[in-house]
């Protein structure tokens, strides 16, 4: 399984990953865990890096979010049958401009072309990651505005990233990073009404079309 999963702040993602990787336990054998270290900050660190992270200034955040992203996607990961993403380009072509300081037009370091008709850096890695997994499958999470403010203000994130009036500018920019995406194979779901385990199955039934030869090896070893 190559996995990538996108889209906005409290549209489900992390949740439905969990249980992805509970299902593919039991009827593939398993599979990797999801690299979800992309968001600033990264819910990886302490409490006290996350901290500093925020702090960093736009250009050092940018070195380090390069960093990141390049060796999330080198050969060494990709000799496994299994490197699922969380967020990753797409992610990052949304939200740095936005909430991190960099990658506008302006910013000494466009994400985005002068036309503003692709994202540079999103689309030179997509290509990277095409040449070592063809068979990477994108996965929009998307949920109503209604819903994702509701979410927030429920069970609100520590270091949430989004702000309440950019909701419907952010649910269009990963509709249009997901739509410019290179990455052919995709599926789109929607958390807005359905309950985790609907959605749950809704993935499980979506990507059965894109299972990969090792995906298929070793479904039938689980069956045998």
């Amino acid at each position: 399984m190559n996995l990538i999963f996108v889209g906005c702040e409290y549209a489900g993602k992390s949740t439905i990953a969990a249980n992805v990787m509970e299902w593919a336990e039991k009827a593939v054998g398993g599979t990797s865990h999801f690299h979800d270290h992309f968001t600033v900050p990264s819910s990886e660190f302490s409490p006290e890096g996350q901290a500093s992270l925020k702090t960093l200034h736009p250009e050092a955040l940018e070195t380090f979010q390069r960093y990141q992203i390049e060796y999330h996607v080198r050969d060494h990961f990709y000799v496994n049958p299994d490197h699922n993403l969380m967020g990753v380009v797409i992610e990052e072509a949304v939200y740095a401009p936005l909430y991190y300081g960099y990658g506008g037009k302006d910013s000494g370091a466009p994400r985005r072309s002068p036309e503003g008709q692709r994202t540079e850096m999103a689309r030179r890695v997509e290509e990277n990651m095409l040449r070592m997994a063809p068979g990477s499958v994108l996965v929009l999470f998307k949920a109503s505005r209604e819903v994702i403010s509701e979410r927030s203000r429920t069970n609100p994130h520590v270091h949430q990233v989004i702000r309440e009036e950019d909701i419907d500018l952010v649910l269009r920019r990963f509709e249009e990073e997901f739509e410019a995406s290179l990455i052919q194979r995709r599926i789109v779901i929607d958390t807005s009404e359905a309950t985790i385990e609907e959605t749950t199955a809704e993935f499980i039934r979506k990507y059965e079309p894109f299972h990969t030869e090792a995906d298929l090896a070793r479904i039938d070893r689980q069956k045998a």
